[in-house]
């Protein structure tokens, strides 16, 4: 077999200015996903060193890392208990969607485009990253805050959102009939629904299969039937990220906490590729001329998702802290943004450089305003109430002390 000498250096290359990024950002406690963004930047199309060879094993492992990232999201919960998360914050949700669908959409307007183009903007700035955020969470230990079900929520809430929307922009930007827009909606709804039900009640069969005693078989199994999910939620228009986050949810116990071990790793390395691709996809040069509009569109639907968190958070019984917290920890957009550009910018060259100008500013910024977000403060007035769901659980995190040490909304047990 034949390998490139190539693609093997300049894999080799990217790999070690990886793992030089981030070790520089854990020196000063930062996470290092805003780096790894500007470093796509750099390597991508129109930046200063573009690496043709490895382009295509990046946009592979883009793909796979976004399918790690929420598999192991769903591996520190049950289907019961998000199931009465999700019921929990339903208002959430509709709050979410008024307050950053609706700047988007009035963008749209104002810029003049048609009907498809306005619905593409509203979702692109409607929708946060759960690839960017899940990673946040984790890197900053905020995992067993009390805050982080109500983050949690918002994006599955989005991602379901998503797998509704998704297959209605592709329809409206092919010109087809309303009834065409309605069956794809409706068959992408019920293909969920009835994913999430079977994962509650066969998710414990799923388990002991995928849970076998050798850490090879664990890794090969779980993976390939993660694989297997993802490829068939995208055949029927739903994201492949809400097809592996319901895999996590099927694994509970000793089986998660064994396929979080075996993952890690793994799910690091291409975490780290798709954020590299995620800065890849933009040229810098085409984005120069938007950047003014993307900015201002980026401040205010950055305000909107404060917001949206301080709602979602008061509603798990977080203080004025963590509710800060949660709403930084929404900022940032990514993923599904970029699908968005790739459905309607064929016949929207605006759009697709404003919403590549306004994803970057806020995957990088994003991050950042949640890293400053405080994790300090005075205990929350409902503290001492436990909610049901997903607060009883304990995490595998060790974040309750690390994150919050001062129990300003931290959950504890």
């Amino acid at each position: 077999m034949h390998t490139p000498v190539a693609l093997l250096l300049e894999l080799g290359i990217i790999l070690t200015a990886l793992s030089l990024i981030a070790a520089g950002a854990r020196r000063f406690a930062l996470t290092p996903v805003p780096l790894y963004l500007v470093a796509g930047l750099a390597v991508g199309d129109g930046g200063i060193a573009p690496v043709p060879a490895a382009r295509e094993f990046v946009d592979t492992g883009a793909a796979i890392g976004l399918i790690l990232l929420l598999l192991t999201l769903g591996l520190d919960f049950t289907a019961r208990e998000f199931t009465a998360s999700l019921r929990r914050h339903r208002s959430s949700a509709l709050v979410d969607l008024v307050l950053n669908a609706i700047p988007g959409a009035v963008a749209g307007w104002l810029f003049g485009l048609d009907a498809a183009g306005v619905l593409a903007l509203s979702g692109a700035t409607y929708v946060s990253s759960s690839g960017i955020i899940a990673r946040l969470l984790g890197d900053l230990r905020r995992l067993g805050n009390r805050e982080t079900p109500a983050v949690l929520s918002v994006l599955v809430l989005e991602d379901f959102a998503m797998a509704a929307y998704l297959p209605l922009l592709a329809v409206v930007t092919a010109g087809g009939s309303w009834w065409e827009a309605m069956f794809a909606v409706v068959a992408a709804t019920a293909v969920v629904g009835a994913a999430v039900g079977a994962s509650s009640r066969w998710g414990h069969h799923v388990g002991r299969v995928l849970s076998p005693a050798d850490a090879e078989q664990v890794l090969l199994r779980l993976l390939g039937f993660t694989l297997v999910v993802a490829a068939l939620a995208e055949m029927v228009h739903v994201s492949a990220a809400v097809g592996a986050f319901l895999v996590g949810l099927t694994l509970t116990g000793a089986a998660a906490e064994r396929a979080r071990t075996v993952l890690g790793p793994l799910r690091d390395l291409f975490a780290a590729v798709f954020f590299l691709a995620l800065g890849m996809s933009a040229d810098p040069g085409q984005l120069l001329p938007a950047l003014p509009a993307a900015a201002v569109l980026a401040l205010i639907t950055a305000i909107t998702k404060v917001a949206t968190g301080w709602y979602a958070a008061g509603r798990e019984g977080a203080g004025r802290r963590g509710r800060l917290r949660a709403g930084s920890a929404l900022v940032a957009r990514g993923e599904f943004s970029v699908v968005v550009i790739g459905l309607a910018a064929t016949a929207q060259d605006r759009l697709a450089a404003l919403v590549t100008c306004y994803v970057i500013l806020l995957a990088v910024c994003g991050p950042v305003l949640t890293r400053l977000a405080p994790t300090r403060g005075l205990p929350s007035r409902r503290a001492s109430e436990r909610a049901p769901g997903m607060l009883d659980k304990p995490q595998p995190s060790t974040a309750a002390s690390a994150a919050d040490p001062a129990g300003s909304g931290t959950r504890s047990g």
